[in-house]
This record gives C-alpha cells, structure tokens and sequence, in this order.
C-alpha cells in the first residue's frame, strides 16, 4: 500500500509540474482592414505609461505582433519590417505575467522560453512597466553584422515605429523604451552571445 501511495504522489507531482509548463501559443490570422489610415495614426501616435491591467485579447496580440515584425510575403518570408541586407536578424520577445516567449514570424505563433513574470527586468526600476500586461523586447542579433551594432539599432528602430503606429491606429497604448536590465534579460531568454536586447515596448489598453 505504501508503494501505491508513493507512486500516486509522484503522479500527482508530475502532473502539477505539467499544468504548469508553457505551451505554445497560436495567433490568429492578422486583421490588415482593421485600424485608423497611417496619416491619422501618425497625427494620433504618443507616447502612453500608463495602462490597465485588462490582459490583451488574443487577436489584438496576434495583430500586435505580425505588425511589428510578421511575415507579409510568404512566399519571400519577407517582414512588415525591412531590414538590412535581408537579414532578419531582429526577434520580438514577448513578456506575460506567467512566463517570456519568442514570437517566430514564420508560423506566426508563440514559442515558450521561460515560465514566470519577467516584466520587472524590462522595466528595469520603471514601476509604470509591471502594470502593462504584455512587454515586448526587441533583439537584434549582431552576429549577422559581424558584432556591428549600426544597421541592427536602425532595424530595431523601425519595428519599434511599427509598433507604436499599431497601437495609435488600434487604440492600443505604449511608449518605446531603452531602460532595462540588459543582463538578467539576456539570461533568462537565453539568448545567444551576439543577441542584444536594443528597445522594448510596454503595451495595453488605455488605462
């Protein structure tokens, strides 16, 4: 009987142990009809830090994310974003309260990294960050350039516009960001040597 018990605990052990893994997320098919004309976007695009802590619907994240950096040619695998030389060598990590993921623009989803909330580290002392409930970091990875730093900050720049012009056309809030804590990020979603985290990008709804 003592054997039965110890083997339904260490079942119920690794069926906790299992709930809790992240698993990853699909993303709906984007919406290119939605969302303000760019003129207006542009007339409407500001700086926002302060959020309600309503968490994202999932086709407001899904469009969040094919307008930052998604694949609008499938048949090229080209991005929304340019990028030097065709690189690509930007990826858009994303930080929820229960764990990071990378979003992977070829099939549009998002990949697990690390289980826990890691909006803190992209706040970097900034309170106002922790209360957004999605925080995209933007890595460039600087290996693609032989560790040149130029044309990586530029492509880094111009998914961060993307992303600020989504949210004014959308009714979403943000304010682009360089504070953060740049090593404890780069631990825990395990990025590579040359991989930089450059900007990042609290987002949510009007508070």
């Amino acid at each position: 009987m003592k054997t039965l018990a110890l083997f339904w605990v260490f079942v119920c052990i690794f069926v906790g142990l299992r709930a809790q893994e992240l698993n990853t997320i699909l993303l709906h098919l984007p919406d290119v009809k939605r969302g303000l004309p760019v003129m207006t976007a542009l007339e409407q695009r500001r700086s926002t830090r302060e959020y309600s802590e309503k968490r994202l619907e999932l086709q407001d994240l899904s469009d969040l994310l094919w307008a930052a950096v998604g694949v609008n040619r499938p048949e090229s695998g080209k991005r929304t974003a340019p990028s030097a030389l065709n690189r690509q060598e930007i990826e858009v990590y994303v930080c929820l309260p229960e764990g990071a993921y990378r979003y992977d623009a070829k099939s549009h989803a998002l990949q697990p990294v690390v289980k826990g909330d890691y909006r803190p580290a992209v706040a970097g002392g900034q309170d106002f960050v922790n209360r957004a409930p999605v925080c995209l970091v933007i890595v460039a990875d600087t290996d693609l350039f032989q560790g040149e730093i130029l044309m990586p900050a530029v492509d880094a720049g111009i998914v961060s516009q993307n992303i600020s012009l989504f949210c004014a056309a959308t009714g979403l809030v943000t304010v682009p960001r360089a504070s953060m804590d740049h090593a404890q990020l780069k631990k825990v979603l395990k990025l590579k040597e040359g991989q930089r985290p450059l900007m990042n990008h609290p987002v949510g709804y009007a508070k």
